[in-house]
């Protein structure tokens, strides 16, 4: 079987040759993840490089790959974002019944979808047992609970501190390169690694996860959305489409449609909307995000908050959702 060779910004030349793994990545479910922006949607209000959730699950992949966890655990890592509908954790705010500050929609539904998709029956060729993949009690690398370290978080930290806080690639590899695992702990080999990163996680989250620019993204996608499903311009199915696909919908049936028109034109162009807690049209929560590393210090297992007790103050207040309260431009309707 031909090794696939991708070229990844934070690891570099990623080379994969593991049969099953090059099948899931060739497989409809993970190539449709090439066009779901990781972000939401392409941000007016933070210019970055689009990234895709199909980079973000290599990633996550490969970093189980080279720290040596079980296959199992990387085909795990791998699939762990199969089920994203279209623009991301947008579509939690479209959809009636979601939680929007959990940002869970992608989770409640994954299990389901792997096991209508081609997955189960691919995974079982290479005798794997599609209910093992999908118990996350079973891959502590891959999944833990904020604010402790996990794959998936590491990964696409790292990926959304190249795309929008423009961090060198050399300040990359330096976290990379003095991260461990001991123990099925994600484990930094010395203090000032570890606050270097959760300084750079706090960093992004304060500016970009819970920012004011994401929250003014969820809302006028999940309100361009959430129209365009209530007057059945889109379907459910839609929604596991792509982002194109969606997109397309949506400017054809604008010329059409007046109010979808003004939805559309707050999500494409949002720089006049300001967050007013005293005169507001709408409020966004935003679930807000945080870690407190352990490292290695004389033999023994810290937290960057234990060395730093200034730290657990940023991290019990950054794990409290923000809230937002938005302004539209005169003349744009309530939503």
């Amino acid at each position: 079987m031909k090794p696939i060779i991708i070229h990844d910004s934070v690891f570099g030349i990623i080379k994969i040759t593991e049969p099953v793994i090059i099948k899931l990545i060739q497989s409809p479910s993970m190539q449709r993840l090439k066009d779901i922006d990781q972000a939401g949607y392409f941000q007016p209000l933070v210019p970055h490089k689009k990234h895709t959730r199909f980079e973000h699950s290599i990633g996550v992949y490969w970093l189980l790959h080279i720290h040596h966890a079980p296959l199992e655990e990387q085909i795990a890592g791998l699939i762990h974002d199969v089920s994203h509908g279209v623009f991301s954790h947008c579509l939690d705010y479209a959809l009636a019944g979601d939680k929007e500050g959990e940002q869970s929609h992608q989770d409640n539904i994954f299990e389901t979808f792997v096991l209508t998709s081609e997955i189960p029956s691919l995974v079982k060729t290479y005798g794997f047992d599609i209910h093992r993949i999908l118990d996350d009690t079973l891959h502590p690398l891959k999944e833990t609970t904020i604010p402790d370290l996990c794959a998936d978080r590491i990964d696409y930290s790292l990926r959304s501190a190249i795309v929008y806080a423009h961090t060198p690639k050399k300040k990359i590899q330096y976290i990379l390169d003095h991260l461990t695992v001991k123990n099925t702990l994600w484990i930094f080999t010395d203090y000032k690694s570890a606050k270097l990163y959760a300084e750079l996680f706090y960093l992004l989250n304060t500016n970009y996860y819970s920012g004011f620019p994401s929250a003014v993204m969820f809302r006028t996608v999940g309100n361009t959305v959430s129209y365009a499903l209530h007057k059945k311009y889109l379907t459910h199915n839609d929604l596991y489409k792509t982002d194109t696909h969606v997109l397309s919908i949506l400017m054809k049936i604008t010329k059409k449609d007046p109010e979808l028109y003004k939805h559309y034109q707050l999500m494409i162009n949002p720089k006049e909307i300001r967050n007013n807690p005293n005169s507001y049209d709408v409020t966004v929560v935003c679930k807000s995000r945080i870690v407190d590393p352990f490292f290695i210090s004389r033999g023994k297992i810290l937290r960057v908050s234990e060395k730093n007790p200034k730290w657990n103050t940023i991290v019990q207040k950054e794990l409290m959702p923000k809230k937002y309260f938005l302004k539209f431009p005169e003349g744009m309707e309530k939503h």
